[in-house]
């Protein structure tokens, strides 16, 4: 019976966290758009997401990692964005979906929760500076991430073979906690790798 209750529970609420989680990043993804262009147009341009030097969207703008294939990040954010919130729209209407659909949205997940890190690596180690935008986008990944795998284990999309049950029973029990783990973990990273700027600070 609990079981069920927590697969009800997960599919009742996974719409409403993908729609909300995917209009914070689609906003993002907009913003970084706009000064983007604006930056094309006009290398003077400013953006408004310069903060300080650790904070600032305008020296990572001009990197090659804000490009994948010579197009902008930002337009993939677009795209995903907007498509996640067609699917959550979709699941609230009613609308179900087969398997391999769900494992297409798993795939487009997953590939956007490991590129998150990579850039999440090259923006702190490679570039030096974080674009606040951009930070925002990778935070809202992870959770899109995770529960997608969560609804995916729970309704049987993914079947793991025996010896990884007991790993997927332990995350579904402790999903939260996980989660907290591994934001406090990037934030750790931050907070050591630019504590020569937030020590300024205090």
């Amino acid at each position: 019976m609990k079981k069920a209750s927590e697969e009800w529970d997960l599919k009742r609420a996974l719409p409403y966290v993908l729609i909300i989680l995917a209009t914070i990043g689609l906003i993002a993804s907009f913003a970084l758009t706009y000064d983007k262009i604006q930056v094309l147009k006009n290398p003077g341009y400013v953006p408004n997401c310069n903060i300080n030097p650790v904070l600032s969207c305008g020296s990572v703008m001009k990197t090659e990692q804000a490009s994948l294939l010579g197009i902008p990040n930002t337009i993939f954010g677009l795209v995903g964005y907007t498509a996640l919130i067609t699917l959550a729209v979709g699941m609230l209407a009613g609308a179900t979906y087969k398997r391999w659909f769900w494992l297409g949205i798993q795939l487009g997940a997953s590939v956007g929760v490991v590129f998150m890190h990579y850039l999440f690596f090259q923006g702190v180690f490679r570039i030096h500076a974080i674009c606040p935008y951009c930070f925002v986008v990778w935070m809202i990944t992870i959770p899109i991430f995770w529960y997608t795998t969560m609804y995916n284990l729970r309704m049987g999309h993914i079947k793991l073979k025996a010896k990884w049950q007991k790993v997927g029973e332990f995350a579904q029990a402790h999903h939260g906690n996980m989660l907290i783990v591994w934001y406090a973990a990037i934030f750790a990273i931050l907070l050591i790798k630019f504590w020569y700027y937030w020590s300024t600070l205090l």
